[in-house]
């Protein structure tokens, strides 16, 4: 399987489980979305927020990175969130359209871009101020990683007996 294809179904797959987890998240009162549950960022809300915000920086990278792809455009003019550890949106509500928004995005980079796209190097400075070259197909599959990564976390708390993952 191509880069591209990989890319396009691990964007749908990553869509349809962000819309799983937020209609999940959905049913909880804004007390328990915002309890400590123990997860890397404490709280549901506060890890959905980081998962947003890092995946927002990440496809702002590209973005830059490859001013020539339309689908990339939304991006460009979406206001980045901080990244920082806690909440950073003042509803549910908020995020859950703002990441509907981001998912939308992520499918249409993958299925303009093409896997040339993805062999080319994708410089970037890191939230501590590092700079970094890597493959933009490498820096692609460690931003559905990292949703994966927290994600489950936050699904498990959720709802535990759902069966889903």
């Amino acid at each position: 399987m191509s880069l591209k294809a990989d890319f396009e179904l691990m964007a749908r797959y990553n869509q349809w489980m962000n819309a799983r987890l937020y209609a999940q998240a959905a049913a909880l009162d804004e007390t328990e979305l915002q309890a400590d549950r123990g997860a890397f960022f404490g709280s549901i809300l506060a890890t959905l927020a980081h998962i947003h915000a890092a995946d927002a920086h990440w496809l702002r990278r590209f973005a830059n990175a490859m001013p020539g792809l339309a689908s990339l455009d939304p991006v460009r003019a979406m206001p980045l969130p901080e990244l920082v550890r806690g909440i950073v949106f003042p509803d549910f509500a908020t995020l859950r359209a703002d990441r509907e928004a981001l998912d939308t995005a992520i499918i249409a980079f993958t299925v303009e871009a093409i896997d040339d796209v993805y062999a080319q190097p994708l410089s970037y400075t890191n939230s501590a101020g590092e700079s970094h070259t890597k493959p933009a197909g490498l820096v692609l599959r460690h931003v559905f990683n990292h949703q994966t990564h927290h994600g489950s976390l936050a699904f498990g708390v959720v709802d535990l007996h759902a069966g889903i993952c």
